[in-house]
């Protein structure tokens, strides 16, 4: 009896452990926004690396999402492409950090972060990208309007312009 209590004890213990790993890789796995009169905000705390990661979705499925200014559009992994169903349109030359390469256009239908959604944005599926986190780039962002003190980002959708 002993052994048992012990071995579910550690297996509690490892449980807590990685979810805890979890959030301070992806601080913003259920990130909140705040509603006022005509904004939607979106507050992200940086990740234990000093980057912005949240999880929000893509045409209702969950993805995990970089923040990423110095992109140009929205890039997804290939794989993850797939998976979403997201559909390769006109073949581009992309410039990463490892050289040019060739990616596909394509139209995200929605892309949710917390409660802020944006609708028909334009993005790259990337054969080359390895993982499975999305960049969201000026695509997306551009759309918003974003400011970034001590380690917080906030993200803000202005309602009006809907």
């Amino acid at each position: 009896m002993l052994v048992m209590t012990w071995a579910a004890a550690l297996l509690l213990a490892t449980h807590f452990f990685g979810k805890w790993e979890a959030r301070r890789d992806n601080p913003n796995q259920a990130p909140q926004s705040v509603q006022g009169e005509d904004y939607i905000e979106v507050r992200l705390l940086s990740s234990r690396g000093g980057h912005y990661l949240l999880d929000g979705q893509i045409n209702g499925s969950t993805v995990t999402l970089l923040l990423d200014t110095g992109a140009t559009a929205v890039a997804v992994p290939a794989a993850l492409a797939e998976r979403l169903g997201l559909q390769r349109g006109a073949p581009v030359q992309v410039r990463t950090a490892n050289g040019t390469a060739v990616g596909y256009r394509t139209q995200l239908a929605s892309l949710r972060l917390g409660e802020i959604v944006l609708r028909d944005v334009a993005a790259l599926i990337t054969p080359g990208m390895e993982g499975a986190e999305v960049l969201l780039g000026m695509s997306a962002l551009k759309q918003l309007e974003f400011t970034q003190r001590d380690g917080t980002l906030v993200l803000r959708q202005t309602t009006s312009l809907h």
